[in-house]
């Protein structure tokens, strides 16, 4: 086992896809974590107006965007509630906002402040009435007021905790599709027709062929996570040491982990079955990209709102929410341990395809 995982190791090492694929994960990481990087204490108002997101929906802390209040929030989306019906209904601005006062001063909720335009005036908005109070649950804060919010929850968790997550979200995506092409130069060779063949006839068990080929393949991986976990966590430490954050590596190392080697090894071991099952590890190909397509999908949650909530055996975790908000979704280190143990059964279920066609 141990000279198959040697020899996988040193073939994928000398395979220039993936210095390439690397290089190219990195620099999309890189333009995709760069504003987290970022995030500091504001110094003055002056900087605090200059930071405009490039999208209202994707406002976070960097750009000096805190959380709203309840009150705030229906403040703020009543005031783009009342230009868009002074816009679009042809309305003064002073019967607007008389209109909008009245639905406030009853306590209204947004969706009975949607019903009532809709049935009343017939306005839907040019976005949907909902839309404006999703994008006022953040508001541009004062100096103080965004250094307090960078404060308070620094107390709580270190900078690492908080940028490990996003680092997780968007390495876990990028190295799904990384892997789904990478991985299929695993069996490539050994699936064809006269090296099939030649390896049932060679003394090494079905444990040590599959479990040497899984592990030669998991480690390749491996390599390229701890290349992009050296150069992150290492901007991490920087970036915020230098803003004066607490920083802990552990904090990054255990998010980096637990939320992507998992997912690395079921990927692993999907394309060994499908190897041995087809004779070809090309059909994982697309098996995978559905299977990431399902893990990345979205749902409806209790509360009836459209979001990311995790799905069973998704071989991938998001973290969507703002920088400071991120949160798993539910049940995943659960989930995380259950990839596991799937890997693992999935790798008894293989081994005994390979022993089955062994030619003795």
């Amino acid at each position: 086992m141990k000279a198959v995982i040697k020899r996988e190791l040193k073939n994928y090492l000398k395979n220039p896809v993936l210095w390439l694929g690397l290089i190219v994960v990195i620099l999309m990481l890189y333009q995709m974590l760069n504003p987290y990087l970022k995030i500091h204490y504001f110094q003055s108002e002056r900087e605090m107006e200059g930071l405009h997101p490039k999208n209202i929906d994707d406002a976070d802390i960097s750009e000096g965007y805190v959380e709203s209040t309840e009150e705030e929030q229906m403040e703020l989306a009543c005031r783009l509630v009342k230009k868009e019906m002074v816009k679009m209904l042809g309305m003064k601005e002073q019967e607007a906002e008389q209109i909008l006062n009245a639905m406030l001063q009853k306590k209204m909720s947004a969706e009975e402040i949607e019903a009532e335009l809709i049935d009343k005036y017939e306005f839907y908005g040019k976005y949907g009435i909902k839309y404006y109070f999703q994008i006022s649950e953040y508001r541009k804060a004062s100096v103080e007021e965004a250094n307090q919010y960078i404060d308070e929850n620094m107390k709580e968790h270190s900078f690492s905790f908080y940028f490990s997550r996003k680092f997780a979200d968007f390495c876990g995506l990028l190295m799904g599709f990384f892997s789904a092409v990478l991985l299929a130069f695993l069996f490539i060779r050994d699936t064809r027709k006269d090296m099939y063949e030649l390896l049932h006839t060679k003394p090494v068990s079905a444990a040590g062929y599959v479990c040497g080929k899984i592990g030669g393949g998991f480690l390749a991986m491996m390599v390229v996570w701890g290349i992009l976990v050296m150069i992150f966590g290492g901007l991490c430490e920087f970036y915020g040491g230098r803003a004066g954050f607490p920083v802990s590596m552990w904090d990054f190392l255990k998010t980096a982990a637990g939320y992507i080697l998992p997912n690395m090894l079921m990927i692993t071991c999907i394309y060994a079955a499908a190897a041995l099952i087809f004779k070809n590890p090309l059909p994982a190909v697309p098996l995978i990209f559905l299977y990431i397509i399902y893990s990345n999908m979205g749902s409806r949650g209790p509360d009836g709102e459209y979001g990311y909530y995790g799905r069973p055996f998704a071989i991938m975790v998001r973290f969507p929410g703002k920088f400071f908000d991120t949160s798993p979704p539910p049940m995943a280190l659960l989930n995380q341990i259950a990839l596991i143990f799937a890997a693992f059964l999935i790798m008894i279920l293989t081994t005994e395809i390979w022993r089955r066609r062994r030619v003795y």
